[in-house]
């Protein structure tokens, strides 16, 4: 595809500040960025995607996965302690790390994702991390690589390791950032957290933690606040078990937040606190975290954090409960699993909308398959109807990874990569693997 690319005839949904939506306009790409949006686009040379029976709008934003684990995905009930807990991680080869980030992040690609966090918490030596960062560069989206327990309490040891997987990613290409996994916020970890925050803004470096995933946890955000440790630069994982003081922190110090509703419920985490966040103005990302238990695609988190909502209002409505709050709206839910999802991945101003200058980070979704068609309001029909198979193209900083439907990446070879790897990963932990067959 040349470096021009004139996208006709959609249903424009900018998400922006500044741009409008549009009943039918056009989107103009130039070098990887947004050039123009509006009717009536021309552009020499440019290649051109019909949209007209499409919605167009800015790729989702998955602000927190556990990529790694994808070669055991869907397991559904079976032996989930052996999937999520080391005694997995450790049987890991720098291989086994390129083929099952590759598939990961080629399956959130299917489902219109252009940007993924990548929580990487394996433990990761050198090698390791050398693979999982040159399968992200393989997909061609936009990544941020959250390196889990690496950083710390010197500079000689974890410091030094961070330091040298900065330069390291620094060589994987413009569309891959670095940010620091911390420990999870609970009161034990709290002293830890102020020395690798501190780490990771001397290395200019956003952190990302798991908070308020167990009840004990309730209050120690709030303590980081009392210790001025949260800021702008924060990005706090689930919130299920939060405080109202924490919720209140959050607020004050403008950290940002990502929920994964469809997990957290899924794997006995409990509820994402939407009425919380909503009552104090905070707008979460939204992830998918784990696929043992979880779909792979941001369809299904919107309507789980909209359902959860409207369940619990509905709840408060059938106990007689006056001045209940108003339902959340799919506009909101959407801007979640975009702009807000950017932000809570560091990337805001970057991507996460469709304004001029900004990253061609572009989702076209077909609007004239029987599960949608007719369209009554596209962003309700995005929100609650869609799915994976109404994705039309998909393009990251103007390339395209998803063309008429079909993935561009050589799947057969990712599919053949994650195949051996269960095998042998599975093999290694004493674990059941499923049955032949890939991806064709």
């Amino acid at each position: 595809m040349t470096a021009r690319v004139l996208i006709r005839g959609g249903y424009v949904l900018t998400l922006g500040a500044k741009t409008p939506n549009f009943t039918s306009a056009d989107v103009l790409i130039e070098g990887g960025q947004v050039a123009e949006v509006g009717e009536g686009l021309r552009a020499r040379d440019a290649e051109v995607i019909d949209a007209v029976d499409g919605i167009v709008m800015p790729g989702f934003v998955d602000s927190h996965r556990h990529v790694w684990k994808s070669l055991f995905r869907n397991r559904g009930t079976a032996a989930p302690n052996e999937i999520t807990g080391a005694a997995l991680a450790e049987h890991f080869a720098p291989e086994d790390v390129y083929a099952a980030t590759l598939i990961g992040l080629l399956g959130a690609i299917e489902a219109g994702i252009t940007t993924v966090v990548d929580w990487c918490d394996i433990q990761l030596n050198d090698a390791q991390a050398a693979a999982a960062l040159e399968a992200h560069a393989d997909s061609g989206m936009r990544t941020v690589f959250a390196a889990a327990h690496v950083g710390g309490r010197d500079e000689g040891s974890d410091g030094a390791r961070l330091r040298q997987l900065a330069a390291n990613v620094g060589s994987v290409g413009p569309n891959t950032t670095l940010a620091m996994g911390s420990s999870d916020v609970v009161p034990s970890s709290l002293e830890r957290l102020g020395e690798e925050l501190g780490l990771a803004r001397q290395l200019g470096m956003r952190i990302h933690t798991h908070a308020g995933t167990a009840p004990e946890g309730r209050g120690s955000v709030f303590d980081l606040g009392e210790r001025s440790l949260l800021g702008e630069d924060v990005t706090l994982v689930h919130g299920s078990h939060l405080a109202d003081e924490d919720f209140d922190a959050i607020a004050a110090s403008n950290a940002a937040i990502s929920i994964t509703p469809a997990s957290e419920m899924a794997s006995g985490l409990g509820s994402p606190p939407m009425q919380q966040l909503i009552d104090r103005g905070i707008r979460p990302g939204l992830g998918v975290d784990d696929e043992q238990l979880s779909p792979g695609d941001i369809f299904s988190q919107m309507r789980a954090a909209n359902s959860v909502q409207h369940a619990t209002l509905f709840d408060l409505k059938l106990a007689g409960k006056a001045g209940v709050p108003t339902l959340l709206n799919t506009r909101d839910v959407l801007r979640y699993a975009t702009v807000d999802g950017a932000r809570a991945a560091g990337l805001a101003g970057s991507t996460g909308s469709l304004e001029p200058g900004m990253a061609a980070d572009v989702l076209v979704l077909r609007t004239d398959r029987p599960n949608i068609y007719p369209i009554n309001d596209p962003i309700g029909a995005v929100v609650w109807g869609m799915d994976t198979s109404n994705v039309d193209w998909l393009l990251a900083a103007g390339r395209p990874l998803v063309r008429n439907g079909s993935l561009t990446a050589d799947v057969a070879r990712a599919g053949q990569l994650a195949r051996e790897a269960q095998i042998r990963v599975g093999a290694a932990a004493g674990l059941l693997v499923g049955t032949k067959g890939g991806p064709r």
